[in-house]
C-alpha cells in the first residue's frame, strides 16, 4: 500500500452527491453472493478505492492495519477454500483482506509521530503530549482489550469506509466473516509480517444470475434502531 495519495485534497467547498443519490447507492448495494468472474475493476477505479482505504480514520490516527489486495487467481482459489468454500473470493475482481497488527510497540508510535511532523511541517517535540498519550494506551490498554483486539475494531471502520466507497462508485462488494483466519494468515504469510486476518471483502461486479440482487432489503424500522436524545 503506498504511503501517499497522489490526488490533491478537496477544497473546503468540495462538491457532494445529493442525499437522494447517496441513499440510492446504498439501496443498490447488497452483499453480493455471486460475482461475474469475467469482469474486472479497471485500474483507475481500483486505485481510488485503495485511496479510500488509506483515508480511513483510526483511533489516535495509528492505522494499526494493512490491507492485502489479492488478484492472483491461484491464491484466490486457495482463499476460497479457506472461506468455507464460498465462491466470492475466487470469482471477484479484487479481494481485500483486512489484517490487524498483532501487537504494538513504542517504535510504531514514533513512526506515526515522525510521519505527522513531516506531513504537517511541525517539530516532533511539539507532539510529545500526543505521543505520550498513545504510549500510555499501548502500555496499559483497557482491561480485557489486547492490541490485536483493538486493531480488529479499527479494521471494521476501514471495512465500512471501503464498502460505502464501493457503493458510491457502483462497485459490488460482500463483507465476509465466514472464513478461517488462521488459514488466511498461513496462505498469505501474515504472521511473519506481524499481522493477523480480521475480515475480508471481495469486490467486483455482480453476476447477472445472482438472485440475491433482486431481494428486498430486510431492515428494522428507523424508529427501532435510532433513538434521539
Amino acid at each position: 500500500m503506498p504511503n501517499t495519495i497522489t490526488t490533491p485534497p478537496p477544497p473546503a467547498t468540495a462538491k457532494t452527491i445529493t442525499p437522494d443519490a447517496l441513499l440510492a447507492q446504498l439501496h443498490w448495494r447488497y452483499a453480493t453472493k455471486k460475482f461475474d468472474s469475467a469482469r474486472m475493476i479497471d485500474a483507475a477505479t481500483w486505485s481510488k478505492l485503495e485511496d479510500s482505504l488509506v483515508l480511513t480514520p483510526s483511533s489516535f490516527g495509528m492505522q494499526p492495519w494493512k490491507f492485502f489486495v489479492v488478484t492472483d487467481k491461484v491464491v484466490k482459489a486457495k482463499l476460497a477454500a479457506a472461506s468455507w468454500n464460498q465462491t466470492q473470493p475466487a470469482d471477484c475482481s479484487h479481494l481485500v483482506v483486512f489484517a490487524g497488527r498483532s501487537s504494538m510497540v513504542p517504535a510504531d508510535v514514533q513512526r506515526l509521530i515522525d510521519r505527522t511532523a513531516s506531513q504537517r511541517g511541525v517539530a516532533k517535540e511539539t507532539l510529545d503530549g500526543y505521543k505520550n498519550v498513545i504510549l500510555g494506551f499501548i502500555a496499559n490498554p483497557p482491561p480485557g482489550l489486547t492490541h490485536f483486539g483493538w486493531a480488529s475494531k479499527q479494521c471494521y471502520i476501514a471495512l465500512g469506509q471501503f464498502m460505502a466507497s464501493c457503493a458510491a462508485l457502483g462497485i459490488d462488494a460482500c463483507p465476509m466473516e465466514g472464513i478461517v483466519p488462521s488459514q488466511y494468515d498461513e496462505i498469505l504469510g501474515l504472521s511473519a509480517q506481524g499481522y493477523s486476518t480480521v475480515v475480508v471483502c471481495p469486490a467486483g461486479y455482480r453476476a447477472a444470475d445472482d438472485k440475491y440482487q433482486h431481494l428486498a432489503k430486510v431492515r428494522f424500522e428507523k424508529s427501532e434502531v435510532i433513538a434521539h436524545i
